[in-house]
């Protein structure tokens, strides 16, 4: 059963168990995990029923906290003291010492961060005591929720419980600013209007056109781009492996290969998806051949670790 709570304090531990709360901010009512818990990550695409690990923004109470974990310039700076808390989120790149799973970001090397303009996120956000990466609270494709009743009649019995926090008074999803590359790109409209934020920084692009680029996926909230992908081959539903390849195992591994990266022994596909970046990072080294990955089942999360894998095995120029 899906808890619906007052006190964002019996939310907070909830988050730190690594169980799934919903919550409301100033645009739309998030699903929020621990962004540092890899394994309560991988359960929001798991409730949200998503077909792909696109990027999750993640919430903090203050800027400060964000930039403990992303590299922020002085514009990223002058647009936060400007709009947060509020509807703005901005893409910036990982700190090498980032703690947030890869997983929240999708086996990118930047991340999407905010500080909402809601006293009861801000609250819960103070009392979790962790970053909390948080999606819009609905199955996928469905729109988004504006009040704890929306929640609960998408995703009753799929999550903990719902922080009651009223109606969102903004309704719409957040302004998504990519400061990663050293220009500034739209990725998508939002809460805070385009103008306002070229007052702030100068003029800003527009983001690539959604069929752009071989095997596009979301880069963050807003875009398509492709994902990380490794230096090395990938090889699917692999049945043998070479001595010279690399595994990228689930379940019991197959014998023979140079290296081997379990994504989950016991076959669980929560746990596969909360390591499958992590995997392919490890993996991708010098001195290999290539790396081979052992099928993964098409129920539950394992169509979006299907995914996620076909994506990264597109031939490359």
């Amino acid at each position: 059963m899906t808890a619906l709570l007052d006190d964002p304090l019996d939310a907070a531990a909830l988050l730190r168990s690594g169980a799934l709360v919903a919550f409301a901010t100033e645009t739309v009512y998030g699903l929020g995990a621990d962004a540092r818990n890899g394994q309560a990550v991988a359960g929001i695409f798991e409730a949200k029923g998503r077909p792909h690990f696109n990027p999750l923004i993640c919430h903090f109470a203050e800027a400060e906290a964000a930039w403990a974990e992303v590299r922020a310039d002085d514009r990223a700076r002058a647009l936060a003291a400007a709009f947060w808390p509020g509807p703005l989120t901005l893409v910036l790149p990982r700190r090498a010492d980032c703690r947030i799973d890869l997983l929240a970001g999708a086996g990118l090397d930047t991340l999407a961060v905010r500080v909402p303009a809601h006293e009861g996120a801000l609250a819960l956000l103070r009392a979790a005591a962790t970053p909390v990466a948080a999606p819009s609270a609905n199955r996928s494709g469905r729109v988004s929720p504006t009040s704890a009743a929306h929640v609960m009649e998408e995703l009753s019995g799929r999550i903990a419980a719902v922080l009651e926090g009223g109606e969102c008074a903004v309704g719409v999803e957040s302004t998504v600013l990519d400061l990663a590359g050293g220009g500034a790109a739209l990725l998508r409209p939002g809460g805070v209007p385009l103008e306002a934020i070229e007052a702030v920084i100068g003029p800003v692009g527009r983001p690539l056109p959604r069929h752009a680029g071989p095997a596009p996926t979301l880069r963050s909230p807003g875009m398509m781009l492709s994902h990380y992908a490794p230096t090395l081959p990938l090889r699917l539903d692999a049945r043998e492996v070479a001595s010279d390849e690399a595994l990228l195992a689930f379940g019991p591994p197959l014998p023979g290969a140079a290296v081997t990266y379990q994504l989950s022994e016991t076959h669980d596909l929560r746990e596969a998806a909360s390591r499958l970046f992590a995997g392919l990072r490890a993996l991708d080294r010098p001195g290999l051949r290539g790396i081979a990955a052992m099928p993964v089942p098409g129920e539950g999360l394992g169509p979006a670790i299907r995914d996620r894998l076909a994506r990264a095995a597109e031939p490359r120029e």
